[in-house]
């Protein structure tokens, strides 16, 4: 199991790659980036692990079901 310092740890290594690979390039929009790049996973890991119950999603992310679906629409997850 993965605990929140691992994660961290995975991120922090996938973010210090991408600065190294933008080899003295200057970032922009590095937040945005980030987000985009986790969120869709997130939702779709979520969302499979109940089976697709949007309810039972929103409330293991720990935000509201309007949201989830705003969310799913932008990221074009269907179930």
């Amino acid at each position: 199991m993965m605990n929140e310092c691992e994660m961290a740890r995975m991120v922090r290594r996938a973010i210090d790659g991408y600065f190294r690979d933008l080899d003295g390039e200057r970032a922009i929009g590095v937040y945005d980036m980030v987000i985009n790049c986790v969120e869709k996973p997130l939702l779709e890991s979520v969302l499979h692990r109940v089976r697709g119950n949007q309810t039972d999603a929103a409330k293991m992310l720990g935000i509201n079901r309007n949201t989830l679906r705003k969310k799913m629409r932008v990221h074009g997850i269907k179930l």
